[in-house]
């Protein structure tokens, strides 16, 4: 009895996944408060693809400076597979979930993001956490390993800075730029400022 149950489950037609389930994608993975570092430990362990970007900073107490790697996104984590072996990532201990909206189990991020923050901090692009800002004057980097990507417009003490978003999980990036590496973008419903250029 049991070995014709055996038989017909094999010879029974596997599901039909969707598409995004069977191909890897990049997904966010939301952790536990200052765990990031270990669930990375833990997803290399496994074997699956991810990507912790950290910055450097430098914390001061009274009788020392110490310098830290922190996490640039607090709190997420990416990891690459087919969303079909999600469990890999959700066992993890500090893992709480993939991020996604309403029913869906997650949300896949474009791979070109991903992949130009790779890119840019395996490069030595200084990079810092900044508040999450999407309204601004609007730019696009043109050269280097993060062009093509867009952001908002930031002077500081002189200097230019992107500030990039990953809107899916609200958190946003600072980068240094040089001038004539931005292009910017005209203001939707305005065609005069397509000729404009950046007043600096």
């Amino acid at each position: 009895m049991a070995a014709t149950i055996i038989a017909q489950t094999l010879a029974a037609p596997l599901p039909e996944f969707p598409a995004e389930f069977l191909a890897p994608r990049w997904y966010a993975a939301c952790t536990c408060a200052n765990h990031e570092k270990q669930v990375a430990g833990q997803l290399s362990g496994r074997g699956v693809e991810h990507f912790l970007p950290l910055y450097e900073t430098v914390h001061r107490w009274k009788d020392r400076r110490v310098r830290l790697q922190l996490p640039l996104f607090p709190g997420y984590i990416f990891v690459r597979l087919p969303l079909r072996e999600r469990l890999r990532v959700l066992e993890v201990p500090s893992v709480v979930r993939l991020v996604g909206f309403g029913q869906t189990l997650a949300v896949a991020l474009p791979d070109a993001e991903i992949e130009a923050f790779r890119s840019g901090l395996e490069a030595g692009l200084r990079a810092q956490p900044h508040p999450y800002l999407t309204i601004g004057r609007r730019v696009r980097i043109k050269n280097g390993p993060l062009a093509g990507m867009e952001g908002v417009l930031r002077r500081r003490k002189g200097n230019y800075r992107v500030v990039l978003s990953v809107d899916l999980i609200r958190q946003s990036v600072a980068v240094e730029a040089d001038a004539s590496d931005l292009l910017p973008i005209p203001a939707p419903r305005r065609a005069q400022v397509a000729a404009a250029t950046l007043n600096i």
